[in-house]
């Protein structure tokens, strides 16, 4: 289990860093047409905006807190979906469908602890720049003001994200990549991973975004005092925006969750390679 951790917790370092600039648009769209937050006209006007104001550093605001979070985060969720799968599986390796969406929910609930305050702190500085100077705070302000009971603010929205997501995400990237293994030897190579992680990361991304913009909107500073509770912030944003808001980022959404997770489950992949071939050549 511990070398499960190591490698997930690399693998999620590896995945965060390479498209954290995409996140940083979603979190921008997401939380556009709140009060004091601009409106930017759609993905290349939110681009635009950044560049022009904030320059290259602006689209990795927040990457150090977020990358401290994301290492138990994606640790927590690639291990235990791993680790619960092979408590399932058959004497042949086999595991049925409704036992993977079992292994996916378990990931994803036992994540929250570490992903709601990485979540909660990471949203908080992308949004900084948006607020007038005399308000803006560092990283260390954000966890201080937030305390031990502000870090898990809206963690019902958290949970109600990311329980469906990895019930969808996981056995989608199993079955995708089981598609795409090689029939006679029943392995897939790094490429192949990588777009099963891509695909499994976009569909799981996609679905769950109105539960994203819930969740930012009601952990974003100000949410709660302004919604009250993660249902009202619902019902407001229905009410105020229509339907079509709840899907505000879903694109820069999939488009980051989808490579994210390719790369990460990719990494993962190799590092578990490695590492079997390592104790294959010991013994």
């Amino acid at each position: 289990m511990e070398q499960k951790l190591l490698v997930g917790a690399v693998a999620g370092v590896i995945g965060t860093s390479c498209i954290f600039p995409l996140d940083m648009v979603k979190t921008r769209l997401q939380s556009s047409g709140q009060p004091g937050q601009p409106n930017y006209g759609g993905v290349l006007g939110c681009v635009k905006h950044i560049l022009k104001n904030e320059g290259i550093a602006g689209f990795y605001r927040g990457l150090i807190p977020n990358l401290i979070g994301v290492t138990p985060e994606k640790a927590i969720k690639l291990a235990v979906n791993e680790k619960v799968r092979e408590m399932l599986e058959d004497e042949d390796g086999n595991i049925a469908l409704m036992h993977e969406v079992l292994a996916g929910g378990s990931a994803g609930l036992c994540q929250v602890v570490a992903t709601n305050p990485m979540e909660i702190v990471k949203l908080r500085c992308q949004l900084q720049s948006t607020l007038p100077a005399a308000e803006r705070v560092s990283t260390m302000q954000v966890v201080s003001k937030l305390g031990l009971s502000g870090l898990y603010r809206g963690a019902p929205a958290t949970l109600a994200r990311d329980v469906p997501y990895s019930m969808i995400f996981f056995p989608t990237y199993a079955n995708v990549k089981k598609w795409l293994e090689d029939p006679e030897t029943g392995e897939t190579n790094i490429f192949q991973n990588l777009g099963s992680g891509t695909c499994a990361g976009m569909a799981a991304a996609g679905l769950m975004t109105p539960c994203d913009v819930v969740k930012t909107r009601f952990q974003m500073q100000g949410g709660r005092e302004r919604y009250g509770s993660l249902s009202n912030c619902a019902i407001l944003t229905l009410k105020n925006e229509g339907p079509l808001a709840f899907y505000k980022g879903a694109i820069p959404r999939m488009v980051t969750q989808g490579p994210l997770f390719g790369i990460a489950l990719a990494a993962f992949e190799l590092q578990k390679w490695y590492m079997i071939s390592c104790q294959t050549k010991a013994e």
